[in-house]
């Protein structure tokens, strides 16, 4: 009886022994699924990052843009008071009657440049300087002694906000005569 003993002692360390040198194939699947599961959360991590950093950038470009469509309307009213000074002639100026009215609309036009310079809204410039098509629409070529290209007219002034183009400057270029 001793012997059978040992013998299922022995059959019994070759059992362990053969566990551990051919593992379970369930663990290995669960090893594989474990893995592939900690992929994917950390793919779902850095798409979360991601969209809440694009969704931070929106933001703040939604911020800084948000008075666009204002801005683009009150350049028509800053084209109006500027015809309107260029349109009165100096004899004109000069009736002491006249200069109160002018003097109030230089003051408006100036405060209308204030408060576009305060939301970031800059002229574009324009004149003398080549054509450049991302600032400037050419409406018309002019015969002029300039370098071809040039821009030797303004017919309306164009305006950035920040670093975006609100509206492009309608210019005249010159061609050779």
């Amino acid at each position: 009886m001793i012997e059978e003993n040992e013998f299922q002692l022995d059959v019994a360390e070759d059992e362990d022994a053969g566990a551990e040198s051919a593992p379970d194939p369930r663990v290995a699947d669960l090893t594989k699924e474990l893995e592939e599961a900690r992929q994917s959360v950390l793919y779902a991590q850095a798409e979360t990052q991601n969209v809440r950093r694009r969704l931070e950038q929106e933001k703040i470009t939604a911020a800084t843009y948000a008075s666009t469509g204002f801005a683009r309307d009150m350049l028509s009213v800053k084209d109006n008071l500027d015809r309107a000074l260029a349109a009165v002639p100096d004899d004109v100026r000069a009736d002491e009657r006249v200069k109160n009215l002018l003097t109030g609309i230089e003051a408006t036009s100036r405060e209308l440049d204030a408060i576009f310079g305060r939301n970031g809204i800059t002229k574009v410039e324009a004149m003398g300087l080549p054509l450049d098509p991302n600032r400037h629409q050419a409406m018309v070529e002019m015969p002029s002694d300039a370098e071809p290209g040039t821009v030797v007219q303004e017919m309306q002034a164009g305006y950035m906000i920040k670093d975006r183009l609100l509206r492009p400057a309608l210019v005249a270029v010159a061609r050779k005569p």
